[in-house]
């Protein structure tokens, strides 16, 4: 398994297929918000430094994703965090802690990078609250989401 930071062009073509499997898997209100990825913001973000894609590949395919967006913190603009966009790891390949390693490999480059703050979300339906706990992650606060659309 190999672990990386890369950029949007690079990845793109790779992760459209496990992004439909991941939305598959995980999303609710499937009826009323589909899977449309904005990836005109994405690249904007990505040109600009701001999105960071971590990936595990086994054998050059592409087996899970981190993304995040690192900025410096709009309430604490002495500090950089870095918010979980997405995360993912196919479910064939979570054995051998493909999940485990890519977390840390992301978080070793927010600590070469001066993030003061890593946050990730999880879904209360399929959390792996578990992991987090084990690598020092803190349960810090709750998210409560209404579907409000038309």
């Amino acid at each position: 398994m190999k672990y990386a930071l890369e950029c949007l062009p690079s990845v793109k073509q790779d992760i459209l297929p496990l992004i439909k499997k991941h939305w598959e898997l995980v999303a609710l209100n499937k009826g009323a918000i589909k899977l449309n990825p904005d990836w005109e913001q994405y690249a904007t973000l990505d040109a600009s430094g701001i999105l960071k894609i971590f990936t595990a590949r086994d054998n050059g395919v592409l087996v899970g994703y981190f993304i995040l967006v690192v900025n410096n913190s709009l309430h604490y603009k002495d500090h950089i965090f870095a918010v979980c966009d997405i995360i993912f790891v196919t479910p064939e390949a979570r054995k051998g802690a493909t999940g485990y390693k890519l977390l840390k490999y992301a978080e070793k480059w927010c600590i070469e990078n001066n993030v003061s703050l890593l946050n990730i979300n999880t879904k209360v339906h399929l959390p792996f609250d578990k992991l987090l706990v084990k690598t020092g992650f803190n349960f810090i606060e709750r998210i409560y989401s209404k579907y409000i659309g038309k």
